[in-house]
């Protein structure tokens, strides 16, 4: 308790030093290190004084390639009052030690980035406690870096070249200067703030300690595919077998490498446990295709983790906070909707072909929209709709479609192309979730037909789950509305945010990572980019 108190005046003190103008006379008099606890006995040991403002200048001069970070410096120490803020009675405090052992493995955290004057930074770090005394151009080293990497691994890539590579996805938005408050008070956070980084970013993380470990080890061998057998199945007998079996032991798929060529149900296990992780149509036939994605080597596997990693630093953490939530991951074809952070329903999707691909945003869902008609865009009335009907005059009246004002549209019903709902979050990009008449589609394992808009396996269930707290709506009334023939828009009481995201390496709450193709081409060209920063 005694401590409690103690470090609230201290917190306290600081904050009113803050309000304090600068003033020369203020260099004698006594301000306290942030984030300290202490018995009255060290009470003294936390009296501090403020440096020079004129030496930050300087320090750039000295040190050209933290320039970038002069804004952000400047900021925290007029906020400081020039106060040491990686000092205590005893050198270096706690938060500049361990940020210091975070920036010395930044691989750690998936970032390949050469540490400005890293020599320089090792060699103070190096001292003893007794050498650590106060010193203005230390003190400024640690804060440029402590900048450094924030930048690399809080915020990330630069928004701008975010978009360039379709992400429309809003950037969080972090006071770096800010935020350093809450590690002086919790210096732990710097290896772990779900409220910070995303918490999927923390599980990928640990995936890739996993896989550098396999990397370490000599990673997997390549499986030979045996021409004796195109595809392999439960009681078959094959050296591929056996290389198989070796391979998912690697990877934890199976708990034990038997070394056996025999197909037995331990292997099975291991191949339906792959594929699902995978993306795979969950059978136990092994075929050309399983064996290329087990072919992948571990370093383009670590490379994938790396690559979405970054992706996580994109996303706010208070997304998880919305008491509804639907998020749509592309590679992965899935919608999983949540309520108060658990998901409700998972549904299979299908979404926009390479040559119309579903852009990655995010935006509020308004409206379900029940029998819709189908608005048909002007691109596909004149590449599709317009050659079929030169070729067959009564194209029209076959698919139950309609000209209206001047433009094409399909009546409601079971032909029409958006099923028997769609659920809008109004966008500039023209895309919506909507059912299909097209099932088969869902039996797929890529599906990627769509022009861009989103096909949901599961729409009547979703619009149930929606609309389950309305009192407006029962599933019988949801099913009459779908099957009235007459289109009937609906206001949603509460705006549901959805995500649309594209991750190539996700994993699960039981830590169980899951890879994705890359449909969009989109993983290789992120890592340049970094490098470029």
């Amino acid at each position: 308790m005694r401590k409690t108190i103690l470090l609230t005046v201290i917190i306290v003190f600081g904050l009113l030093s803050i309000s304090v103008s600068c003033k020369n006379k203020e260099a004698n008099e006594p301000v306290f290190a942030l984030g300290t606890a202490v018995d009255s006995s060290d009470f003294q040991n936390l009296i501090k004084v403020p440096f020079d403002s004129t030496l930050v200048a300087p320090f750039f001069e000295k040190y050209p390639e933290l320039s970038r970070f002069k804004t952000e410096m400047t900021v925290l120490y007029r906020k400081y009052q020039y106060h040491y803020i990686w000092y205590d009675d005893s050198g270096i405090n706690e938060p500049g030690n361990l940020l210091y052992n975070k920036i010395s493995n930044l691989e750690s955290e998936g970032v390949q980035a050469k540490i400005p004057y890293k020599e320089k930074l090792d060699d103070l770090f190096q001292l003893s406690n007794e050498e650590q005394k106060p010193n203005v151009e230390t003190e400024l080293l640690i804060s440029a870096l402590y900048f450094f990497y924030a930048d690399k691994v809080f915020k990330g890539l630069d928004p701008k070249k975010s978009v360039e590579i379709g992400w429309y996805l809003p950037r969080k938005k972090q006071s770096y200067v800010s935020y350093l408050d809450t590690i002086i008070l919790n210096p732990s956070l710097i290896n772990k703030d779900e409220k910070e980084v995303l918490g999927q970013y923390y599980r990928l993380r640990e995936v890739l300690q996993q896989y550098r470990e396999i990397e370490q080890k000599g990673g997997w061998n390549t499986i030979d595919l045996d021409p004796e057998f195109p595809s392999l199945k439960p009681k078959d007998s094959s050296k591929t077998i056996a290389q198989i079996r070796q391979r998912l032991f690697a990877t934890g798929d199976i708990a034990a490498d038997s070394k056996s060529a025999i197909y037995d149900d331990e292997l099975k296990e291991g191949i339906l446990k792959y594929k699902k992780r995978n993306g795979f149509t969950p059978d136990a036939v092994i075929t050309s295709k399983h064996i290329a994605t087990l072919n992948i080597p571990v370093a383009a596997r670590i490379k994938t983790i790396i690559v979405n990693m970054e992706r996580c630093r994109w996303i706010s953490a208070d997304m998880s906070k919305a008491k509804e939530l639907i998020v749509i991951n592309i590679p992965s074809f899935q919608l999983t909707y949540f309520k108060e952070g658990k998901p409700e329903l998972i549904s299979k999707v299908v979404v926009g072909k390479t040559l119309n691909k579903t852009v990655v945003f995010s935006a509020d869902m308004k409206y379900i929209v029940f029998s819709p008609y189908w608005n048909v865009p002007r691109s596909i009335i004149k590449k599709e709709i317009e050659p079929a009907m030169a070729k067959n005059p009564n194209y029209l009246a076959k698919h139950d479609m309609e000209w209206n004002n001047g433009n094409i549209r399909q009546k409601p019903g079971p032909k029409n192309s958006l099923g028997l709902v769609k659920f809008l979050f109004p966008n500039s990009n023209a895309i919506y979730l909507h059912d299909t008449p097209s099932k088969s589609l869902f039996n797929e394992e890529k599906r990627a037909f769509s022009h861009g808009c989103i096909r949901i396996a599961k729409p009547k269930e979703l619009a149930n789950l929606i609309l389950k707290d309305d009192k407006n709506w029962t599933p019988a009334k949801i099913e009459a509305a779908m099957n009235k023939g007459e289109e009937s828009w609906y206001t949603l009481k509460n705006k549901i945010p959805v995500y649309i995201g594209y991750f190539t390496a996700w994993v699960d709450t039981e830590g169980t990572v899951h890879f994705y193709d890359d449909i969009y081409q989109r993983d290789d060209r992120l890592p340049a980019m970094l490098l470029e920063e």
